[in-house]
């Protein structure tokens, strides 16, 4: 039986042995990331958390939604056996009908009568083999870009500050994206800060000739995934093509290791083409919409 549960009301020992144990090894549904990500989050469960399913909750002019959070890629159902691909279906009839408006990023595919769905890249690159015939897999772009990229003789530096690397996104990409509210990034402070100090996390940095940062990037990391959250780059990091030195530097350091790059996706044809070059593929993920707000508000989201 699959029934709603408040925040409060989650075990949060049980939901995480639940997503622990799933056979999907992506991080957003932890208890953890949640909290920080989206406060006050509450959920579908089913029995005894045998399949659990996350509903990120914000409150607006006072109508309660569903909505993905910035820098929370995707939900869905987390079980520990295969899903079937109806079953989400079950879930989302489920959730109560005083949440009027549900714009949610899942992981399983939908068909359902009463959502708007639209399918998103996601673009990932299986470490399990050897270094060398990862490389044959890179598309010719990607290794010629990263034979210039070594002509600058670029260093990876650790000691990179969530705020600097914050910054540095802001000033050069971050101020292009309509929709990022300044407690969207103070939540991936406390997400890059919980994640340093609990070894779930790295932020990568590259400094120029004058110790300038150029080039950032956060990821989540577990011995299944590496999980990019935030990539910032510079009109000289693009110049010196800095991203496939330090990705190739990355797929060398965890090759032979049974464990995933999960580049994330994109829209944008330049970012889709780079995650692609290094033999990447895609496993999308579903955006799903439903609107009941009531006239004239449901105008104000579409």
């Amino acid at each position: 039986m699959i029934a709603f549960h408040e925040n409060h009301d989650i075990d949060k020992e049980k939901w995480d042995n639940c997503i622990k144990n799933s056979l999907i090894f992506k991080p957003f549904p932890y208890s953890w990331f949640l909290d920080i990500m989206s406060p006050g989050w509450q959920a579908l469960i089913e029995g005894d958390y045998h399949s659990v399913f996350p509903l990120p909750v914000s409150v607006r002019f006072r109508l309660k939604y569903i909505a993905t959070p910035i820098f929370l890629q995707q939900l869905g159902i987390c079980c520990s056996d295969n899903t079937d691909p109806n079953e989400i279906n079950k879930f989302l009839d489920k959730i109560p009908d005083d949440f009027k408006l549900i714009d949610l990023c899942v992981g399983q595919k939908v068909i359902h009568k009463d959502f708007i769905v639209t399918e998103r890249a996601d673009f990932e690159l299986d470490l399990s083999k050897s270094y060398e015939l990862l490389y044959q897999g890179f598309n010719r772009n990607c290794k010629r870009n990263i034979l210039q990229s070594l002509k600058f003789k670029p260093e990876i530096i650790e000691d990179i500050s969530p705020g600097d690397l914050i910054n540095l996104f802001i000033n050069n990409k971050g101020s292009e994206i309509s929709g990022i509210k300044k407690s969207d990034y103070s939540r991936l402070e406390n997400l890059m800060n919980y994640c340093l100090g609990n070894k779930k996390g790295k932020i990568l940095g590259v400094l120029n000739e004058n110790k300038k940062l150029i080039y950032g990037l956060f990821f989540l990391t577990s011995e299944e995934r590496k999980t990019m959250i935030l990539l910032a780059n510079t009109p000289d990091s693009h110049e010196r093509k800095t991203g496939y030195y330090v990705y190739n530097e990355l797929i060398r350091k965890f090759a032979g290791k049974d464990t995933v790059i999960d580049f994330s996706g994109s829209s944008i044809h330049s970012i889709a083409s780079f995650m692609k070059s290094f033999g990447s593929v895609n496993t999308p993920y579903y955006r799903i919409f439903r609107n009941r707000l009531p006239w004239p508000v449901r105008f104000l989201k579409q």
